[in-house]
């Protein structure tokens, strides 16, 4: 008998630093020095490289836990948020101006929240089954919310009751040795977090359920648990910064942690881990957030220039120092997402720099990573039960089956619950229809995202797309003084310019439409303010402003006047936007409902490979799905500018998360592959109705705006569980079937 051949599978892969880890430490070094040559007189300095360390490490420590959530193939949203709200939280319970406790009760107590963060977000995903971009989403904008409504908008200080605990606060400020304590901190944290994901059982559960969920389930591995730790580690290390910050500036600012949630998942992806799951190193995440920090001191710092000034006629050389202007940054943080992302598939996955090396000494190139992964993907269409109840349903059971009834019946129970709260506001014509202006903007956005959702994907971007237009717009109109028509025109071509990235991004590169639009969020927001140098614009021709009045200010304009009677009536109240936004739902109801294209872009939300078995063009469903959300949500970014007479930077805040809230109270699903738009609309008509209420004066009472965004927040996770455990998984009638068996068994037994 022959002997068998044994065949070498290579060498293992390094579990805690490679090659990769190796070329960013070479590209940081380059980069320090490039930041020295652009401006010497704070990169040559000592105290430079020390802010760079200690600035570093409270990212570094969130990257630790983004790390194992990410190798889990999850995401974590919501780190930026709980960094500022365990910050604010601690303020409130330490400040002698608030609740005035000791260290230790305030240091517990931020601890258990962190965990309660990381609990809550491992439950949605895992057990709940809520999808993990969403689910961490609207944590971030709770939180965000809880941030602004705690702080009132305010700083909170407390450096004279600080010196009373010298042992806690000293974590911030330097040491005997002469540097930060957080630098120490930040080692302790990334040794012991490279140990635990590259050496022990904890690592490997981790990387073998992200790799592959399927196989680590046959092979015994607790998987849903796995998930729930990442979560909960990487809460803890967004808390543990958050202390550290608490430490160094012995106060909390509202805008804490804002957009740190990009910077981090950017320095993890830098760092080698992949956003599909199953490979990354703590060593490499250090690193990466170590660059994008670098990158962000470099642009933020700018470099020195001369300036000439004329003095008494005299021109006189001042130093100056040239800065990015406002929005620039957050402009750049998106773009180092999407392109860091976008290293994973392209540069990592085909193993270019190990290929190249290979080729450099003559030798064989190591293999590719595997590109699509081994576990069964699921062929099922979601939401087939909801469509099977209305099939068999009569009558107004019909009606009740259809999954945009709770929509629907929703909306006329807010407008009856304020037409009894406060009927003298609610029975008025014209406040009913100032209402309704409220509710075009969201309702035109909503349109657009019906279609991507229906289609099996996500539009994050709809907001900040919404001010990028009505802030290009703005400048034409009072920077360039061009005239309406040049306006509008730039407004929707800037808009759709977003819209083709994103769907360019998302189909031509595959990346997942969550991370796409993610970075266009910061990107679009961010070039709203650099348009308009983070100002608001105001004071530009009337006819550019009648696009947001009434009807008849626009008659009365072109020296049309309407006889008294119903007519003039109802154009005095209804609103050009109001009536373009319906015309605009009617057409893309009725392509949605009965055209081949509605039903193709159904069938591919529905079951994706199915659709493309049955000749569907998937790619440009999706394409122009992404390219229809980003036309709505111009057009309400021109019509904003109108209706306000002005524009600013922060136009379109939250619009996301209400548009997103709106299919999925309409009936539409997360997962894809159902969405009305007469469900939509309903579901946009219900967020506005909770709005008006909520900021309703009732006996003297109005709820806090941040309070408000909360409770919006709220709302959308509940109605996404509704789609997932009620709609979908119909668990009410898989309830009665089991009562009905048990009842059915009882019987059975008494005839005995």
């Amino acid at each position: 008998m022959a002997p068998v051949e044994m065949t070498s599978l290579g060498r293992a892969p390094p579990q805690l630093a490679g090659g990769w880890e190796a070329g960013l430490l070479l590209f940081l070094v380059l980069l320090y020095v490039g930041g020295v040559v652009a401006n010497p007189t704070f990169f040559a300095s000592t105290g430079a490289l020390h802010a760079l360390l200690r600035d570093t490490s409270r990212v570094g420590i969130i990257a630790v836990g983004m790390t194992f959530v990410i190798v889990n193939k999850d995401l974590d949203l919501s780190v930026g948020s709980t960094y500022g709200i365990v910050a604010v939280v601690f303020a409130r319970l330490f400040s002698p101006s608030f609740l005035d406790l000791g260290i230790t009760a305030s240091v517990v107590l931020c601890l258990l929240l962190g965990m309660a963060i990381g609990l809550l977000n491992g439950v949605l995903v895992t057990i709940l089954k809520a999808p993990a971009f969403i689910a961490t989403l609207t944590i971030l904008f709770i939180g965000r919310g809880f941030v602004l409504a705690l702080t009132h908008g305010q700083a909170i200080y407390y450096s004279g009751k600080a010196g009373e605990f010298p042992l806690f606060f000293h974590l911030g400020e330097i040491n005997v040795l002469g540097f930060n304590n957080q630098i120490l901190v930040f080692a302790s944290v990334a040794a012991f977090g490279a140990f635990v994901l590259g050496k022990t059982r904890w690592g490997y559960e981790t990387l073998a359920t992200g790799g592959n969920e399927q196989a680590a389930v046959y092979a015994g591995i607790p998987t849903r648990w796995v998930r729930i730790r990442a979560y909960l580690i990487s809460s803890l290390c967004a808390t543990l910064a958050a202390l550290l910050s608490a430490a160094q500036d012995k106060g909390v600012t509202p805008l804490y942690g804002v957009s740190w949630e990009l910077t981090v998942i950017a320095s993890v992806v830098i760092g080698g881990a992949s956003i599909l799951g199953g490979r990354g190193r703590v060593l490499g995440s250090c690193l990466g957030a170590a660059v994008v920090v670098l990158i962000d001191k470099v642009l933020r710092e700018g470099w020195p220039i001369t300036r000439i000034v004329v003095i008494d006629g005299e021109n006189i050389a001042v130093n100056a120092r040239f800065t990015l202007p406002a929005g620039a940054v957050l402009v750049f943080l998106g773009l180092l997402l999407v392109t860091a992302v976008l290293i994973e598939p392209y540069l990592i996955r085909r193993q270019v720099a190990g290929r190249f090396w290979a080729w450099l000494r003559g030798r064989p190139p190591p293999p590719a990573y595997e590109m699509s992964g081994v576990a069964l993907e699921g062929v099922q269409t979601k939401g087939a039960m909801a469509s099977d109840l209305a099939l068999t349903a009569n009558g107004f059971g019909k009606f009740l089956a259809r999954r945009d009834a709770l929509a629907i019946i929703l909306t006329v129970l807010l407008w009856l619950t304020g037409l009894a709260l406060r009927p003298d506001y609610w029975w008025n014509l014209s406040n009913t229809f100032a209402i309704l202006l409220n509710y075009t903007e969201l309702a035109l956005i909503t349109v657009g995202l019906t279609y991507v959702i229906a289609a099996g994907d996500i539009d994050l971007s709809v907001g900040a797309v919404l001010a990028l237009s009505g802030s290009t717009a703005a400048y034409f109109l009072k920077v360039l003084g061009a005239d309406p028509i040049t306006a509008v025109a730039m407004g929707l071509l800037v808009g759709m310019a977003a819209g083709l990235v994103n769907a360019t991004v998302t189909v031509g590169f595959k990346l997942p439409a969550f991370i796409a639009t993610l970075g266009m969020f910061y990107i679009a927001r961010g070039l709203a303010a650099w348009f308009v140098a983070g100002q608001q614009l105001t004071g530009w021709p009337e006819s550019y402003n009648l696009l947001g009045r009434k009807a008849n200010d626009v008659l009365l304009h072109f020296g049309l006047s309407l006889p008294p009677g119903f007519l003039r009536t109802v154009a005095e109240v209804v609103s050009v936007q109001t009536i373009w936004m319906f015309f605009v739902a009617l057409m893309a109801g009725l392509v949605l409902a009965y055209t081949p294209f509605g039903l193709k872009v159904l069938s591919t939300g529905g079951n994706l490979r199915a659709a493309a078995y049955a000749g569907i063009n998937t790619h440009r469903v999706r394409f122009l799905a992404l390219l229809l959300s980003a036309l709505c949500a111009s057009m309400a970014g021109i019509i904003n500018v109108a209706y306000f007479r002005s524009f600013n930077p922060v136009a379109g805040q939250f619009r996301e998360l209400d548009a997103i809230a709106s299919v999925i109270i309409g009936g539409g699903s997360i997962f894809g592959g159902y969405g009305t738009i007469i469900g939509s609309l309903a579901g946009a008509a219900a967020i506005t109705l909770v709005r008006a209420l909520l900021q309703l004066n009732v006996q003297g009472f109005t709820m806090p705006q941040h309070w408000i965004n909360v409770f919006i927040g709220v709302i959308l996770i509940v109605a996404v569980l509704v789609d997932i455990w009620v709609r979908q998984a119909n668990i009410f009638g898989r309830m009665r079937s089991y009562l009905a068996r048990r009842g059915q068994a009882s019987e059975a037994t008494h005839a005995r």
